[in-house]
């Protein structure tokens, strides 16, 4: 579980923001929280005006997951670190970018961060609470590390001398089987999930083709998302093929050529009978309730390129819904609203606050303009996030309600009390 994220110099945010996970003492919805040594919030909701930095938030979680996870991979001797600095004045762009996350798995608490300019990593830390008091498992300065005098010292010195400037030594230290690091990196691994496009829904029926419960799920929020749709029925092909003689006869002679040239390539390559191209076929039908020409109500078929975009977008939400649900982890989308009605935004939300769908503990942070969640029917006041953009020095800030004078939050929200709104002169209708 999550319980903070810290980053600064990153986009439009110069300065530290942090998003915070626990809970305020009192408030409502209390069967909401997550129980842990503090409480938990499931779910958090950002605002803010267009341009504000909402999707930077979004981002700088996503980028600094990615470059965690891969980091002993994609930084050979000369790759540019990811990071995109602020660039509205003279000193910041050659200043580190830093991240800091705070978070609980398998019942321990763990705190890693690092910072780096696009040529090296400038700090790197990871400390754990295994007995519940506070750990260092080691600390970075440049290439300077410091481990705790204890039996995995010399075995943490060894890894050490292998990372590289541009690497982090968590990652490196993962590939080289160092337990404590595995441990800490599994949340990032395992536990971390980012919406995905609808366009993604072809290939997201063939990964879960074998799993009826995540297919079921996604029709389920397909009729859910449609008042229309009576059910869904998937076909789904997945295909082995080793060799060009067999590639489907519908595929576009362009594309034929380049699937020759790699199955070509494979067939040179060592430990060929390993080597295979898979393809994947899928079809999504929906079934609508329609009147025949009798006046009977009868089903009629739609394909999935008929539907909305909303009732895309909310079967491509679902299986990461579903997952995170059913498994625990943390969900991020960024516009949760779009394409969707608000009743829509308010049935995901709810799936997280409520303790019974929500029994492993998962949360999910989202940017939003639904202001229909700030009427603060479904959420607490400590969920409620703003982001706002200087207009003088672009720079960007977030902050919770809690850090303001809290009134009618919708309204005052609605008229600018907050900021994070956009500042325009709406005409007169004559």
């Amino acid at each position: 579980m999550l319980i903070e994220f810290k980053f600064y110099n990153y986009r439009s945010f110069k300065e530290e923001a942090s998003l915070s996970m626990e809970a305020l003492n009192g408030g409502n919805f209390k069967n909401s929280l997550i129980n842990y040594k503090t409480k938990l919030l499931p779910a958090v909701a950002i605002y803010g005006k267009n341009g504000g930095g909402k999707s930077n938030i979004i981002r700088a979680f996503w980028l600094a997951v990615q470059f965690i996870k891969n980091a002993q991979r994609t930084q050979h001797e000369k790759a540019s670190i990811p990071v995109n600095p602020f660039l509205l004045d003279d000193k910041s762009q050659n200043k580190p970018t830093g991240f800091e996350f705070t978070y609980t798995i398998d019942n321990i608490k763990y705190i890693y961060g690092f910072s780096a300019t696009k040529q090296k990593i400038c700090s790197e830390y990871l400390y754990y609470a295994p007995n519940g008091q506070k750990s260092m498992v080691f600390n970075r300065d440049m290439q300077n590390f410091e481990f705790r005098s204890n039996s995995e010292k010399k075995k943490r010195k060894l890894i050490s001398e292998a990372v590289a400037a541009n690497q982090l030594y968590f990652a490196v230290a993962c590939t080289m089987n160092e337990q404590t690091c595995i441990k800490a990196m599994k949340w990032f691994r395992e536990q971390i999930f980012f919406s995905r496009d609808y366009t993604d829904i072809p290939s997201q029926l063939i990964e879960y083709s074998e799993n009826p419960n995540m297919l079921q799920a996604i029709s389920e929020y397909a009729k859910k998302a449609d008042l229309g749709i009576e059910d869904m029925q998937f076909e789904i092909k997945d295909i082995e093929i080793s060799d060009a003689d067999k590639l489907p006869d519908n595929i576009p002679d362009d594309i034929k050529i380049s699937l020759e040239k790699f199955l070509k390539a494979l067939s040179d390559a060592p430990n060929i009978s390993e080597q295979k191209l898979k393809m994947g076929e899928v079809h999504a039908t929906s079934f609508h309730k329609g009147i025949n020409e009798n006046g009977e109500q009868t089903l009629y078929k739609l394909q999935l390129s008929d539907e909305s975009d909303g009732t895309r977008k909310l079967m491509a939400l679902a299986p990461a819904i579903e997952h995170v649900l059913e498994c625990g982890g943390v969900l991020l989308v960024d516009e949760l609203e779009k394409e969707m009605h608000p009743m829509l935004v308010e049935f995901i939300v709810a799936k997280f606050q409520n303790p019974f769908t929500n029994s492993k503990n998962a949360q999910i942070i989202f940017t939003t303009h639904n202001t229909e969640l700030l009427n603060m029917q479904l959420l607490r006041i400590d969920q409620i996030y703003f982001t706002d953009k200087s207009n003088k020095t672009g720079e960007s800030t977030l902050y919770s309600v809690n850090d303001t004078d809290v009134l009618n939050i919708r309204k005052s929200y609605l008229m600018g009390k907050y900021g994070a709104t956009p500042n325009i002169e709406i005409e007169e209708v004559l």
